[in-house]
Parts: C-alpha cells; structure tokens; sequence
C-alpha cells in the first residue's frame, strides 16, 4: 500500500490537494480536497493503467460544468421539491439552485467546499479522511454537524466511501458520491451492460422530481434485473426528451445493488446500506467538457448514485434522511473493481 500527495490545482487562491492510494494489485484512487472529489480510479491495462472514472486536468474545469463530476453530493442527494421538506411539525425551505427546487446539497452543498483531510494505512488498505463542520450559515440546511467522508482502498480492489454525519440540531442527511464511470477504452459506455437489484422505478415530474409514484420495471427499457447492454436500453428511450436514463430505481435490497460490466470483461460490482439507486447515462454532455477523456459527448460515461430515495421527507415511503441532535450516522458505499482477463 502508498499514499502520495501532491499539489493539484488553486481554487479561489487556495491550494487543492491530491491524496493517490495505491494498493498492491497496482490499483489506485485519487481524491481532491476540493469538493472531496474522485479524481482517478485507475486500473491495470496494456498501456500501463486506465482511469475508470470521467475526471479532468484543472479545478476550474470541475465547477464550469453542470454536470458533478466526480463530487461528494451532500447533505442531500437529489432533488427536493421546492426546497422544502417536513421537520418536527414545521416547513423547512433550503436554498434552490435548479428552478424552484434544491439539487444535490443546494448551491453550497458539500462538493463546493475545501475540506481538511488525514491519512492512514493498513497493511492491506490504506484511506484519506475528509472533514469539515458545516453550518446552517453556509449552506442554508438546518442546524449545526460535523461531516466526515473516508476514502478506503483495498488490496481487494474495493473502494470503500464511507459518510459519517454528527448533528448538534436537528437536520438532514443523505449523502453519495457523483462519480460517472467508463470501463472501457471507448468514449461511450454504449458497449457496457448494466445489471440493477430494482422491481421498481420512481415516476418524474417534467422537472425530475418524483411524484410518489412506483412503477414496474417490467417490459420497459428499465429493467436491469439481468445484464442489459446500456445501448440496447438508450436506444428505446430516444423518443423522449432525456434520450437515455437520468432515473430513481427503488432497490430490493440492500448489499451488492449493481453491476457495470464492458466488453473487456472488466466490471464494477456496487454495495450500499440504503434504498435508491439514480442512474444517469450523461445523455445531456456536450463538446463544453473538457474532459481528459476527450471532448464531451452524449453516453460518455454512467453515474451510479447510492442513496436513500430522494425527495424523500414528502413521501412517507422513500425513507427518512432526518439526523436528530446528538444522533451520529454512516452510510456506506462500495464499488469493487474486478478484472477477468486471463
């Protein structure tokens, strides 16, 4: 196992950090301490390693686009409609930053902030932790906590993302992490199949925000139950206005979720603790991106987002994100690299 640190970028004139673990099947990670973000996974391939995850070269380039990339999403993931949300028998409005409604945290959401970080290594693991107190005065979410996100690295090839919430008043909390991965050589991910653990999807508004609804997977291009090549299923969707899934799968279960898979045979098995899994195939990406994969385009990559269903305080069956005072919770997320090349 190694850790390294180096310099990557200034952002508003502070330096940004990057923290490479590296195990010893010559698997890496790279985390920013700007918006805590996953700048590299990288793998062994012929040409020495592959970067499986969208990243780009700069800082800046991170926060002209729209898109995430790469981000610790946070205190909430997805959408809130209106930015308001039920609290001990009251209305609770956080700021808006997608028309009327509260996206990923709000505009001073977790990946906008710089973070102090520690390191440790293990004999067969090595992590970085992220930490920072967040304040209602900074993001506009209710109450004072204390924020921790682990990045953990195996010699199983794992990356563990663990998010640990402290609150000292009554919040919310519902954190994931906005990577968008390519497994493959190519500049889609047309050609990866896509396995989901869900019956059930969420029905969306025009504005993507969910209705309350459940609906069946069954005979429609979202069933993932069994391995779907993502082409095959975008295909079906080129009717409508999204062209491909920006969606909210309800999972059946906890524990391993997903898996996305290339023609290379290289694929990432998913695990999470919670309920909700957004699937997002960058239909939306343009040649604005300059990615170091190349210039962006449509299908580029897939964000996989464990999280506890969004919107989530005005349905009563999506779950609840509440952190109460006092109250301290993790939530965890794995993807695990594996390689089946002979």
């Amino acid at each position: 196992m190694n850790i390294e640190i180096t310099d990557f970028d200034y952002r508003k004139e502070r330096p940004v950090k990057k923290i490479k673990l590296t195990n010893d099947n010559s698997v890496s990670i790279s985390i920013l301490t700007m918006g805590g973000i996953l700048n590299e996974f990288l793998v062994p391939s012929d040409k020495e390693s592959k970067n499986i995850v969208l990243n780009f070269s700069n800082i800046s380039d991170y926060y002209k686009n729209p898109f995430y990339i790469g981000m610790a999403i946070g205190r909430t993931g997805g959408r809130i409609k209106n930015g308001s949300m039920p609290l001990d028998g009251e209305v609770v409005t956080v700021p808006s930053n997608e028309n009327n409604n509260t996206l990923h945290g709000g505009p001073n959401g977790f990946c906008y902030d710089f973070w102090e970080y520690s390191t440790k290594q293990n004999q067969d693991s090595s992590s970085v932790t992220l930490y920072k107190n967040i304040y209602s005065a900074n993001d506009g979410y209710p109450g004072h906590m204390e924020a921790k996100i682990t990045y953990t690295l195996t010699n199983e090839n794992e990356l563990n993302i663990s998010y640990t919430g402290k609150a000292y008043q009554n919040t919310f909390f519902n954190p994931t992490c906005h990577a968008y991965f390519n497994l493959s050589e190519s500049n889609t991910i047309l050609n990866h199949e896509l396995m989901v653990e869900s019956s059930q999807y969420l029905e969306l508004d025009e504005e993507k925000i969910p209705t309350g609804n459940l609906l069946d997977v069954g005979q429609t291009p979202f069933d993932f139950r069994k391995p779907t090549l993502l082409k095959e299923a975008i295909n079906e969707l080129q009717d409508t206005t999204e062209k491909g899934f920006d969606d909210v799968f309800k999972l059946d279960h906890t524990g391993k979720i997903a898996t996305l898979t290339n023609s290379d045979d290289d694929s990432i098995e998913i695990f999470s603790d919670r309920n909700g899994l957004v699937v997002f195939t960058s239909n939306s990406f343009d040649d604005s991106l300059n990615l170091i994969k190349g210039k962006g385009q449509p299908y580029m990559g897939v964000a996989l987002e464990p999280q506890t269903l969004p919107d989530t305080h005005n349905h009563e069956n999506f779950g609840d994100v509440t952190l109460r005072a006092g109250e301290e919770k993790t939530y965890t997320i794995t993807y695990k690299y594996n390689s089946n090349k002979k």
